[in-house]
């Protein structure tokens, strides 16, 4: 079996190809996309076929998938910063919303040349999707909340979210939508945990004394990317098709009561300031799925708690910084 990675210089790409190099597939059975990565992809390198495809320009796509015939393609590629997408909304719809439909329409190419073609589609998702429905009286939302994203990366990820359904439906194509909530780990970058342990570093080291924060009394149901990996590999293997899934953590933390964590792992204390710049124009006051229906179809549970995973978070910036 062969497997494509769309996105692979990403942190859930890159831990997807961990897991699946971990269970013995070799470097040749592993395909991994990348385009402007935003992790270190040397990291893995080893451990994949990693080849430049940006998503956008179908004949790229294409290629990759006319010369390896994935049987499981998880198509993780996408702009992932609602941040960005303000500042670049046409860029965050082409990524997001052509690279889906490129990914699919190939795939099309490819069973009008080989009938019995039918490969495994895990499209990543959002939570974003909710956004306006994630209010405190409404979550944990299920899949059947209605979508009221607040900002383009949210938009884009609707479409592509509809999109997957619309090829399952129309073309029989096996695509399972999951999506994402708030997931953070070793190689985030551009998270609130990722920086927040990154700046904690630099005040263990003296470069920095005070921990710069944006909005801190939002609520967020963190997972592991860890937890995350073995979720999108079960919906793989048990999800139903066409079915769209949330993959959310169990508890909704208060982001600043993540902070005294963190000071305890570096064993220093320190102040917080308030940078204008890290506020939105709008932020949902809480983001926490109701993952029972992910659950119940593939038996997925946590395995990691909040403090493992900062703990880790930090340990890898010590290394990386």
């Amino acid at each position: 079996m062969s497997i494509l990675i769309t996105g692979a210089g990403g942190m859930v790409g890159s831990h997807l190809i961990d897991y699946y190099s971990a269970k013995g597939m070799t470097p040749s059975e592993i395909i991994g996309s990348y385009f402007k990565p935003t992790t270190d992809i040397s990291e893995v390198q080893d451990k994949a076929t990693l080849i430049e495809c940006d998503v956008r320009y179908f004949q790229g796509v294409q290629d990759l998938i006319l010369k390896y015939k994935p049987e499981k393609i998880f198509h993780l590629a996408a702009q992932s910063y609602p941040t960005v997408s303000w500042q670049r909304p046409t860029e965050t719809m082409d990524v997001n919303v052509n690279g889906t439909i490129n990914v699919f329409e190939a795939i099309k190419v490819l069973r009008n040349m080989e009938k019995d073609y039918d490969p495994v589609v895990v499209v990543a998702c959002s939570s974003a999707e909710y956004g306006a429905s994630l209010t405190p009286e409404n979550t944990p939302v299920k899949e059947e909340t209605t979508l009221l994203p607040m900002h383009p990366y949210g938009v884009s990820k609707v479409s592509q979210d509809l999109l997957s359904f619309q090829y399952h439906f129309n073309d029989k194509i096996r695509s399972i939508r999951a999506r994402i909530f708030n997931t953070t780990g070793p190689r985030k970058v551009n998270d609130v945990m990722a920086d927040f342990t990154q700046r904690a570093v630099q005040i263990e080291r003296g470069e920095l004394d005070k921990l710069r924060v944006g909005n801190i009394e939002t609520r967020r149901a963190i997972t592991d990317v860890r937890d995350l990996i073995i979720a999108l590999v079960l919906l793989s293997e048990k999800g139903k098709w066409g079915e769209v899934y949330n993959i959310s953590g169990q508890k909704a933390y208060l982001i600043k009561d993540l902070i005294p964590i963190i000071k305890k792992e570096i064993g220093k204390d320190f102040g917080l300031f308030v940078d204008p710049v890290l506020l939105r124009p709008s932020d949902e006051p809480i983001i926490y799925g109701d993952a029972s229906r992910l659950i119940n179809d593939t038996e997925w549970k946590q395995q990691y708690s909040i403090e493992q995973t900062i703990v880790d978070m930090i340990n890898y910036w010590r290394g990386k910084l």
